[in-house]
């Protein structure tokens, strides 16, 4: 088999691509959790590809040869070290994510939660505290988490697993049988049976809430982010999930972001662009004055230090970019006088407007817009 198409991954595929494809397949197909025909056996299949592609000599003889290495026995690219599926998956995600092997299944833990967060410039800049509203599972309030009506029978010790929650189960492949835990399926891995089950949550032992949760956001966070909260996720036996909010940016009216510089685009009267003058900048410390100087081009900027973003998980501050374009009227803007004047400039640097079908300001649009 090929391992790169086993993964998923390109032959280029870094350690961390590499990495990210195997724990997704690994999550996808661990025993405990897929109950499919053929699940273990491909969960040995992509483990198999992992312990290859993760080592870099196993990897370069698997790129040159087609194989693994055969440094143990004929065919095991393992070296004769015993092989064993689980080995690999508990190396990355611990052996108590289902329980580990050869003794009592954990309790579940509850499931983690994503949630979308928008974040305004200013929130970023400061590193606020935001609120973000999140429906999880929490604790029943009527049973306690019981499960079991009050009052009502307790529950009674699952008498096919003997209250450990789990099974053990042979599982064929290519290495031979491996020994795997599989949740009981008569309590589905709760080691009890609810014989009257609570009348809020139906014997869930929880129920969905609403609830609202404070994010401290890290100065100069961007979108893309991702922040984890840890356990605000739903609510389980086992403990809580976390919450995972995705940041996204809200727009800003005057300011543009790029990385941890703000970029202004300030349209200023061809008057002053030519004589000089001053503007007024809005920043995130409010409004500012700049000098424009006399002659100033257009597209040509101007640099405002530490008036950016701060730089995200690192020291300093970026800065406020300001881009000048030429503001040009509209014909119908200009009265008679205005109108009078920029003919009398057009002709004093021999560009005689009324020698071209085009007027003075159709014409410069078009240079500002390349045309």
């Amino acid at each position: 088999m090929d391992y790169y198409e086993l993964l998923g991954v390109a032959r280029t595929a870094g350690a961390d691509e590499i990495k990210s494809a195997y724990r997704k397949l690994a999550l996808k197909y661990h025993p405990d959790r897929n109950k499919e025909a053929g699940a273990a056996e491909q969960f040995a299949r992509i483990n198999e590809a992992y312990a290859v592609l993760s080592d870099g000599d196993k990897r370069a003889h698997y790129d040159r040869f087609g194989s693994a290495p055969s440094s143990g026995m004929p065919g095991d690219p393992f070296g004769g070290q015993g092989f064993d599926p689980m080995d690999i998956f508990e190396q990355l995600f611990g052996g108590g994510m289902f329980g580990g092997r050869g003794g009592r299944r954990g309790p579940a833990r509850g499931d983690d939660l994503e949630t979308e967060l928008r974040v305004t410039l200013e929130q970023a800049r400061e590193g606020a505290e935001v609120q973000v509203q999140v429906d999880r599972l929490t604790e029943c309030e009527h049973c306690h988490g019981s499960r079991s009506e009050p009052g009502g029978r307790p529950p009674k010790t699952c008498t096919t697993c003997g209250g450990a929650g789990a099974v053990q189960a042979q599982a064929r492949t290519i290495f031979g049988n491996v020994m795997t835990q599989q949740p009981c399926p008569t309590c589905r891995g709760e080691g009890v049976i609810i014989e009257d089950p609570c009348t809020v949550c139906r014997g869930r032992g929880r129920t969905l809430k609403a609830e609202s949760v404070t994010i401290k956001l890290p100065r100069g966070i961007d979108e893309g982010y991702r922040i984890r909260v840890a356990g605000m996720g739903n609510e389980g036996p086992g403990g809580s999930g976390d919450l995972y909010a995705h940041i996204e940016m809200e727009p800003h009216p005057d300011l543009r972001r790029e990385g941890e510089h703000l970029v202004y685009v300030a349209r200023v009267p061809y008057p002053r662009m030519v004589l000089g003058g001053r503007l007024t900048v809005p920043t995130l410390d409010g409004p500012q004055e700049l000098e424009v100087k006399p002659g100033t081009q257009h597209g040509e900027m101007s640099r405002l230090r530490g008036l950016g973003m701060p730089r995200l998980q690192a020291s300093g501050t970026g800065d406020l970019v300001v881009v000048y374009e030429i503001d040009v009227p509209k014909p119908g803007q200009l009265n008679t006088e205005a109108r009078e004047a920029l003919h009398s400039y057009a002709h004093h640097i021999g560009d005689d407007v009324h020698e071209h079908k085009e007027g003075f300001f159709e014409r410069i649009g078009k240079v500002i817009r390349g045309e």
